[in-house]
Protein backbone atom coordinates (compact mmCIF):
# COMPACT_ATOMS: atom_id res chain seq x y z
CA UNK A 1 0.00 0.00 0.00
CA UNK A 2 1.17 3.52 -0.79
CA UNK A 3 0.06 6.20 1.68
CA UNK A 4 -1.09 9.48 0.14
CA UNK A 5 0.61 12.37 1.91
CA UNK A 6 -0.49 15.98 2.46
CA UNK A 7 2.53 18.26 2.93
CA UNK A 8 2.13 21.29 5.17
CA UNK A 9 5.15 23.53 4.53
CA UNK A 10 7.05 23.40 1.24
CA UNK A 11 10.26 25.09 2.32
CA UNK A 12 13.69 23.60 2.97
CA UNK A 13 12.62 20.54 4.96
CA UNK A 14 9.42 20.10 2.99
CA UNK A 15 11.40 19.90 -0.25
CA UNK A 16 13.79 17.38 1.26
CA UNK A 17 10.93 15.15 2.40
CA UNK A 18 9.14 15.52 -0.94
CA UNK A 19 12.24 14.17 -2.68
CA UNK A 20 12.70 11.26 -0.31
CA UNK A 21 9.03 10.24 -0.25
CA UNK A 22 8.84 10.57 -4.04
CA UNK A 23 11.64 7.99 -4.30
CA UNK A 24 10.06 5.62 -1.75
CA UNK A 25 7.55 2.95 -2.73
CA UNK A 26 5.41 3.47 0.37
CA UNK A 27 4.31 7.07 -0.21
CA UNK A 28 2.46 9.13 -2.81
CA UNK A 29 2.74 12.92 -3.06
CA UNK A 30 -0.95 13.74 -2.81
CA UNK A 31 -1.21 17.43 -1.93
CA UNK A 32 0.78 20.37 -0.60
CA UNK A 33 0.23 23.82 0.86
CA UNK A 34 2.44 26.72 1.92
CA UNK A 35 1.60 30.39 2.54
CA UNK A 36 4.47 31.26 0.19
CA UNK A 37 3.15 31.17 -3.37
CA UNK A 38 6.70 30.81 -4.71
CA UNK A 39 7.24 27.61 -2.72
CA UNK A 40 3.97 26.22 -4.09
CA UNK A 41 4.96 27.06 -7.68
CA UNK A 42 8.40 25.49 -7.25
CA UNK A 43 6.85 22.33 -5.83
CA UNK A 44 4.30 22.01 -8.64
CA UNK A 45 7.02 22.47 -11.26
CA UNK A 46 9.18 19.76 -9.68
CA UNK A 47 6.34 17.34 -8.87
CA UNK A 48 3.51 17.94 -11.38
CA UNK A 49 1.43 15.14 -9.86
CA UNK A 50 0.96 16.97 -6.55
CA UNK A 51 -2.18 19.07 -5.97
CA UNK A 52 -1.61 22.50 -4.43
CA UNK A 53 -4.43 23.19 -2.00
CA UNK A 54 -6.12 26.47 -1.18
CA UNK A 55 -5.48 26.00 2.55
CA UNK A 56 -3.88 23.63 5.00
CA UNK A 57 -7.27 22.61 6.35
CA UNK A 58 -8.53 21.74 2.87
CA UNK A 59 -5.79 19.22 2.10
CA UNK A 60 -5.70 17.77 5.64
CA UNK A 61 -9.45 17.07 5.65
CA UNK A 62 -9.52 15.80 2.08
CA UNK A 63 -10.74 12.22 1.60
CA UNK A 64 -7.72 11.76 -0.68
CA UNK A 65 -5.26 12.31 2.20
CA UNK A 66 -4.08 9.28 4.19
CA UNK A 67 -1.55 11.08 6.41
CA UNK A 68 -0.15 14.54 7.13
CA UNK A 69 3.48 15.65 7.12
CA UNK A 70 4.17 18.97 8.87
CA UNK A 71 7.28 20.97 7.96
CA UNK A 72 6.32 24.54 8.83
CA UNK A 73 8.25 26.57 11.46
CA UNK A 74 7.64 25.16 14.98
CA UNK A 75 5.46 28.04 16.19
CA UNK A 76 2.69 26.70 13.94
CA UNK A 77 3.08 22.98 14.56
CA UNK A 78 0.25 22.89 17.11
CA UNK A 79 -2.27 24.46 14.71
CA UNK A 80 -1.73 21.87 11.99
CA UNK A 81 -1.32 18.93 14.34
CA UNK A 82 -4.72 19.81 15.82
CA UNK A 83 -6.25 19.82 12.34
CA UNK A 84 -4.75 16.39 11.61
CA UNK A 85 -5.99 14.99 14.92
CA UNK A 86 -9.49 16.38 14.34
CA UNK A 87 -9.48 14.76 10.89
CA UNK A 88 -8.26 11.46 12.35
CA UNK A 89 -5.19 11.45 10.09
CA UNK A 90 -1.77 10.04 11.10
CA UNK A 91 0.66 12.90 11.61
CA UNK A 92 4.41 13.05 10.98
CA UNK A 93 5.91 16.26 12.38
CA UNK A 94 9.28 17.92 12.00
CA UNK A 95 11.31 18.65 15.09
CA UNK A 96 11.37 20.49 17.37
CA UNK A 97 7.86 19.55 18.43
CA UNK A 98 7.33 23.18 19.46
CA UNK A 99 8.91 26.05 21.37
CA UNK A 100 6.30 26.52 24.11
CA UNK A 101 6.51 23.56 26.48
CA UNK A 102 3.04 23.96 28.00
CA UNK A 103 1.51 24.14 24.52
CA UNK A 104 3.37 21.01 23.42
CA UNK A 105 2.29 19.11 26.53
CA UNK A 106 -1.33 19.86 25.68
CA UNK A 107 -0.71 18.75 22.09
CA UNK A 108 0.80 15.45 23.23
CA UNK A 109 -2.09 14.78 25.59
CA UNK A 110 -4.57 15.44 22.78
CA UNK A 111 -2.86 13.21 20.24
CA UNK A 112 -2.47 10.37 22.73
CA UNK A 113 -6.11 10.65 23.83
CA UNK A 114 -7.23 10.57 20.19
CA UNK A 115 -5.31 7.42 19.33
CA UNK A 116 -4.03 9.07 16.12
CA UNK A 117 -0.72 7.65 14.88
CA UNK A 118 2.01 10.18 15.58
CA UNK A 119 5.75 10.45 14.96
CA UNK A 120 8.47 13.09 14.87
CA UNK A 121 11.30 13.22 12.34
CA UNK A 122 14.31 12.20 14.40
CA UNK A 123 16.12 9.94 11.87
CA UNK A 124 18.35 8.53 14.62
CA UNK A 125 15.36 6.38 15.54
CA UNK A 126 16.39 3.91 12.84
CA UNK A 127 19.88 4.92 11.66
CA UNK A 128 22.36 2.11 10.96
CA UNK A 129 25.04 3.70 13.15
CA UNK A 130 22.62 4.00 16.07
CA UNK A 131 21.62 0.36 15.66
CA UNK A 132 25.26 -0.66 16.10
CA UNK A 133 25.64 1.62 19.13
CA UNK A 134 22.54 0.19 20.81
CA UNK A 135 23.68 -3.37 20.20
CA UNK A 136 27.15 -2.69 21.55
CA UNK A 137 25.79 -0.90 24.63
CA UNK A 138 23.31 -3.70 25.33
CA UNK A 139 26.02 -6.35 25.05
CA UNK A 140 28.34 -4.27 27.27
CA UNK A 141 31.04 -4.62 24.60
CA UNK A 142 32.17 -1.06 25.35
CA UNK A 143 32.71 -1.79 29.02
CA UNK A 144 31.87 0.84 31.65
CA UNK A 145 30.94 4.15 30.02
CA UNK A 146 33.21 7.01 31.07
CA UNK A 147 31.01 9.63 29.44
CA UNK A 148 29.60 11.10 26.26
CA UNK A 149 30.88 14.18 24.39
CA UNK A 150 28.89 15.96 21.68
CA UNK A 151 30.65 18.75 19.75
CA UNK A 152 29.22 21.05 17.10
CA UNK A 153 30.66 23.94 15.10
CA UNK A 154 29.09 25.89 12.26
CA UNK A 155 31.00 28.51 10.31
CA UNK A 156 27.71 30.38 9.95
CA UNK A 157 24.14 30.03 11.16
CA UNK A 158 21.85 29.42 9.39
CA UNK A 159 23.89 27.27 7.03
CA UNK A 160 23.94 28.09 3.31
CA UNK A 161 21.28 25.54 2.40
CA UNK A 162 18.94 26.92 5.08
CA UNK A 163 18.91 30.51 3.83
CA UNK A 164 15.34 30.31 2.55
CA UNK A 165 14.32 29.83 6.21
CA UNK A 166 16.79 32.34 7.69
CA UNK A 167 13.97 34.71 8.67
CA UNK A 168 13.08 32.45 11.61
CA UNK A 169 16.09 30.10 11.94
CA UNK A 170 18.37 33.02 12.81
CA UNK A 171 16.17 34.26 15.67
CA UNK A 172 16.01 32.91 19.21
CA UNK A 173 12.18 32.92 19.30
CA UNK A 174 12.02 29.57 17.48
CA UNK A 175 15.38 29.11 15.72
CA UNK A 176 19.02 28.54 16.62
CA UNK A 177 21.26 25.50 16.29
CA UNK A 178 20.40 24.19 19.77
CA UNK A 179 16.81 23.52 18.72
CA UNK A 180 17.57 22.60 15.12
CA UNK A 181 20.64 20.37 15.51
CA UNK A 182 21.31 19.55 19.13
CA UNK A 183 17.72 18.38 19.59
CA UNK A 184 18.58 15.40 17.35
CA UNK A 185 21.37 14.43 19.72
CA UNK A 186 19.26 15.08 22.81
CA UNK A 187 16.86 12.50 21.36
CA UNK A 188 19.76 10.12 20.72
CA UNK A 189 21.11 10.58 24.26
CA UNK A 190 17.77 9.72 25.81
CA UNK A 191 17.18 6.83 23.41
CA UNK A 192 20.57 5.30 24.31
CA UNK A 193 20.93 6.21 27.98
CA UNK A 194 17.47 7.08 29.32
CA UNK A 195 16.09 10.35 30.69
CA UNK A 196 18.60 13.19 30.85
CA UNK A 197 18.82 15.62 33.75
CA UNK A 198 20.27 19.08 33.13
CA UNK A 199 23.15 19.75 35.52
CA UNK A 200 24.37 23.07 34.14
CA UNK A 201 24.26 25.16 30.97
CA UNK A 202 25.45 28.48 29.59
CA UNK A 203 24.52 30.42 26.47
CA UNK A 204 26.05 33.32 24.54
CA UNK A 205 24.16 35.56 22.13
CA UNK A 206 25.84 37.84 19.55
CA UNK A 207 23.48 40.73 20.38
CA UNK A 208 23.46 40.19 24.15
CA UNK A 209 20.92 38.61 26.50
CA UNK A 210 18.10 41.04 25.64
CA UNK A 211 18.46 40.79 21.84
CA UNK A 212 16.66 38.66 19.27
CA UNK A 213 19.45 36.80 17.44
CA UNK A 214 19.83 33.08 18.15
CA UNK A 215 22.74 31.73 20.17
CA UNK A 216 26.32 31.71 18.93
CA UNK A 217 27.76 29.55 21.73
CA UNK A 218 26.31 27.00 24.13
CA UNK A 219 27.51 24.46 26.63
CA UNK A 220 25.49 21.98 28.64
CA UNK A 221 26.28 19.22 31.10
CA UNK A 222 23.72 16.43 31.47
CA UNK A 223 23.43 13.39 33.68
CA UNK A 224 21.79 10.16 32.46
CA UNK A 225 21.53 7.88 35.49
CA UNK A 226 25.18 8.53 36.33
CA UNK A 227 26.52 8.84 32.79
CA UNK A 228 27.92 12.37 32.26
CA UNK A 229 27.15 14.01 28.92
CA UNK A 230 28.91 17.17 27.71
CA UNK A 231 27.49 19.19 24.80
CA UNK A 232 29.31 22.14 23.21
CA UNK A 233 28.23 24.20 20.22
CA UNK A 234 29.71 27.28 18.52
CA UNK A 235 29.11 29.47 15.48
CA UNK A 236 31.68 31.52 13.55
CA UNK A 237 35.17 31.16 12.11
CA UNK A 238 36.62 29.74 8.93
CA UNK A 239 36.70 26.00 8.51
CA UNK A 240 34.43 23.02 7.89
CA UNK A 241 31.42 22.39 10.08
CA UNK A 242 31.84 19.84 12.86
CA UNK A 243 29.13 17.45 14.05
CA UNK A 244 30.31 14.58 16.24
CA UNK A 245 29.00 12.45 19.09
CA UNK A 246 31.42 10.23 21.01
CA UNK A 247 30.58 7.49 23.51
CA UNK A 248 33.70 6.78 25.57
CA UNK A 249 33.86 3.17 26.79
CA UNK A 250 36.58 1.55 28.87
CA UNK A 251 37.04 -1.24 26.29
CA UNK A 252 35.87 0.46 23.09
CA UNK A 253 34.61 3.89 22.08
CA UNK A 254 32.37 4.91 19.19
CA UNK A 255 32.18 8.23 17.34
CA UNK A 256 29.15 9.17 15.26
CA UNK A 257 30.24 11.94 12.89
CA UNK A 258 28.88 13.87 9.91
CA UNK A 259 25.42 12.68 11.02
CA UNK A 260 25.49 9.21 9.46
CA UNK A 261 29.04 7.91 9.73
CA UNK A 262 30.51 5.82 12.54
CA UNK A 263 34.01 5.03 13.78
CA UNK A 264 35.26 2.88 16.63
CA UNK A 265 38.48 2.65 18.61
CA UNK A 266 39.87 0.18 21.11
CA UNK A 267 42.55 2.69 22.05
CA UNK A 268 44.28 2.76 18.68
CA UNK A 269 43.35 4.84 15.62
CA UNK A 270 39.69 5.28 14.74
CA UNK A 271 38.34 2.65 12.33
CA UNK A 272 35.33 3.04 10.04
CA UNK A 273 32.38 0.93 11.20
CA UNK A 274 29.95 1.28 8.28
CA UNK A 275 32.13 0.20 5.36
CA UNK A 276 29.30 -2.00 4.05
CA UNK A 277 27.08 1.05 3.31
CA UNK A 278 28.04 3.03 0.20
CA UNK A 279 26.01 6.16 1.03
CA UNK A 280 25.13 6.38 4.75
CA UNK A 281 23.15 9.60 4.21
CA UNK A 282 20.85 8.09 1.58
CA UNK A 283 20.63 4.88 3.61
CA UNK A 284 19.50 6.94 6.60
CA UNK A 285 16.57 8.49 4.72
CA UNK A 286 15.44 5.11 3.39
CA UNK A 287 15.62 3.53 6.84
CA UNK A 288 13.65 6.40 8.37
CA UNK A 289 10.84 6.09 5.81
CA UNK A 290 10.84 2.28 6.05
CA UNK A 291 10.48 2.70 9.81
CA UNK A 292 7.61 5.17 9.44
CA UNK A 293 5.87 2.89 6.93
CA UNK A 294 6.09 0.07 9.47
CA UNK A 295 4.37 2.32 12.03
CA UNK A 296 1.56 3.17 9.60
CA UNK A 297 1.07 -0.51 8.75
CA UNK A 298 1.04 -1.61 12.39
CA UNK A 299 4.34 -3.49 12.19
CA UNK A 300 7.18 -3.34 14.76
CA UNK A 301 9.06 -0.06 14.51
CA UNK A 302 11.25 2.36 16.46
CA UNK A 303 9.74 5.66 15.30
CA UNK A 304 10.14 8.57 17.76
CA UNK A 305 6.79 9.50 19.26
CA UNK A 306 5.37 12.89 20.19
CA UNK A 307 5.92 11.91 23.83
CA UNK A 308 9.65 11.34 23.23
CA UNK A 309 9.88 14.59 21.28
CA UNK A 310 8.25 16.43 24.19
CA UNK A 311 10.95 15.13 26.52
CA UNK A 312 13.57 16.43 24.07
CA UNK A 313 11.84 19.80 23.85
CA UNK A 314 11.67 20.12 27.65
CA UNK A 315 15.40 19.45 27.86
CA UNK A 316 16.32 21.83 25.02
CA UNK A 317 14.16 24.65 26.34
CA UNK A 318 15.61 24.23 29.83
CA UNK A 319 19.10 24.60 28.32
CA UNK A 320 18.06 27.73 26.42
CA UNK A 321 16.45 29.18 29.54
CA UNK A 322 19.85 29.29 31.26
Amino acid sequence: MSFKVAFIGLGVMGQRMLGNMHAHHGFTLQAGWDPDAGACTKTKETYPEIAIGGSAEEIIRSDGTDMVYIACPPLWHREYVDLAIDAGKPVFCEKPLGVDVADSRAMVEKVEASGVINAVNFPFGRAAAVGILRTELTSEALGPIAGVDARFHFSSWPRDWQMDAAEWLSLREQGGFTREVISHYAFLIERLFGPARLVDASMRYPDGPEGKIAESHMHALLDCSGTPVSITGTVGGAGPDLVEFTVWGAKRSYRLYDWNRLRSSDGSDWQEALVHIDDPRKDGYVRMLDNFLALLEGRPNTMPTFREALSVQELIESILAR
